[in-house]
């Protein structure tokens, strides 16, 4: 199928790895040209040259920003040109018993998981109306429907991403912007992987061996493994391109069968 993105250009937060760089990955293979970002300047350039190796033909660059501190997104929001595609989907990520979650923890997660694609819509969106096309698409997770227990501050970021693309929505009625989220399931990201070597090492276990214990301990999966970062970037790239037209204020389940109540 042609998804007929070749000549957009996307913006994709968080994305020097994981989710993030596949998503960049796999629009830059429909012919998208791709700006990438992270708040490491060294590992954005890194993964700009990678890119370009892989993908060549397309344009391929980076502006460094770290969510979590004002003068660093004020000067992104100063610096990012107007796009066609904006996903957002930086986020933080962290296993943390409820009563150790202090308020700047949360204060935190709010900054990076929620005000990131306020502060990143607030300046793109205008443009895209003004034009009368443009995607903008929220890397949320099932987390934010079935908060964990383990996880609350995450999970809870994660359900207010998807209030604010819902409502962002609603401020596209007729015209062909859409705004839509996407609900990944347990996804073998950079981050997820790192806690699986954290775990594996302090239980003397092999990587592999912990995690298939972890997933096996998801009961509702029906996948029966981790959602791969591709398998993510995939259905992003579907929605976010002009054959997804009829889908607009959505929370598309890329969970795989993880959530067992309908949204």
């Amino acid at each position: 199928m042609d998804l007929q993105l070749t000549g957009k250009t996307a913006f994709i937060s968080g994305s020097s790895r994981g989710i993030g760089y596949a998503t960049a990955k796999v629009l830059a293979a429909e012919g998208v040209d791709v700006i990438l970002n992270g708040r490491d300047p060294v590992k954005l350039i890194e993964a700009v040259e990678a890119l370009r190796r892989e993908v060549p033909g397309v344009s391929v660059s980076g502006l460094p920003a770290d969510f979590a501190v004002a003068d660093d997104v004020d000067r992104l929001c100063g610096q990012i040109p107007s796009v066609d595609i904006l996903i957002n989907n930086v986020g933080l990520f962290e296993l943390k018993p409820f009563q150790q979650i202090s308020d700047d923890d949360w204060r935190r997660y709010f900054d990076v998981n929620v005000l990131s694609g306020v502060r990143l819509a607030r300046r793109l969106m205008p443009a895209m109306l003004d034009r009368g096309w443009g995607r903008i698409v929220f890397v949320s997770s099932e987390s934010g429907v079935n908060i964990p227990a383990d996880m609350i501050h995450y999970g809870t970021s994660k359900t207010a991403m998807l209030s604010v693309g819902n409502g962002l929505a609603k401020l596209t009625k007729g015209t062909a912007v859409t705004v839509n989220s996407v609900l990944g399931g347990p996804t073998y990201s950079d981050g997820v992987a790192q806690t699986v070597t954290t775990l594996a090492s302090a239980q003397s276990l092999p990587e592999e061996q912990m995690k298939a214990a972890i997933i096996g301990t998801n009961q509702t999966s029906l996948l029966g493994r981790f959602i791969e970062p591709e398998e993510i970037a995939n259905a992003v790239t579907f929605i976010a391109s002009p054959v997804a037209s009829a889908i607009n204020g959505s929370a598309v389940r890329v969970d795989g069968g993880v959530l067992t109540t309908l949204l």
